[in-house]
């Protein structure tokens, strides 16, 4: 089977009050100032990202937003697929919460690099194992239905993570190390059943090239 080349990109930046909580799978908007910040990035990942393309993303709006962001900074606009299965963790009912009130409700210790372990599966929501197993599903199964293809996808720092532990074979709390940069170009690539890593957290060496 053709290789099939993943591009994953985190989100941009939400806005500042949605990060002093625990936002989850909430529908939370993106930053309007980061936005602006971030405009060289958005031009150099137009410019970065291969043509043609598939282009997912999860169906949160942050996750559209980006897409849209970077389709105005010069890459050709493209359909959209929403992949629900791509969102990241829901929180149950940690979501929205205080991250201080957060660390009380704890049942495990937390992770070194993360405010929860990997097996803490807050009430009605998902363990970081559940988003193992659902991030992984969908990826296998758009490397088989656009094989030999490029697809871009547009999701999540807790879905990209998961994304890497299904393509090394990661624990959730080997995963939860990585840290996942907003606008982070991460590369993976599935040649017939076996996956390789090309690239975590790729960006342009020197922003002032691309203003």
């Amino acid at each position: 089977m053709p290789e099939t080349r993943f591009h994953l990109i985190r989100h941009a930046l939400v806005e500042p009050q949605a990060r002093t909580v625990f936002y989850g799978a909430m529908d939370v908007a993106l930053c309007d100032l980061a936005l602006r910040q971030d405009a060289a990035l958005f031009r150099w990942l137009a410019a970065r990202l291969p043509r043609p393309a598939i282009w997912v993303t999860s169906q949160l709006a942050r996750t559209r937003a980006t897409a849209a962001a970077i389709f105005a900074a010069g890459y050709p606009e493209q359909p959209l697929a929403a992949e629900p299965d791509l969102a990241e963790q829901h929180l149950g009912e940690w979501q929205g919460l205080p991250h201080e009130e957060v660390a009380a409700r704890l049942r495990h210790p937390a992770h070194p690099f993360w405010p929860h372990a990997a097996e803490e599966e807050p009430p009605g929501g998902e363990s970081f194992a559940a988003v193992q197993q659902r991030v992984g599903a969908v990826l296998d199964r758009l490397a088989e239905a656009h094989a030999g293809a490029d697809v871009v996808v547009i999701a999540h720092g807790g879905s990209i993570r998961a994304a890497l532990a299904h393509a090394l074979g990661l624990t959730g709390h080997q995963a939860l190390a990585f840290s996942i940069r907003n606008l982070g170009l991460t590369r993976l690539e599935r040649h017939s059943g076996d996956w390789r890593v090309a690239a975590v957290n790729e960006e342009p060496w020197v922003i002032p090239d691309w203003e």
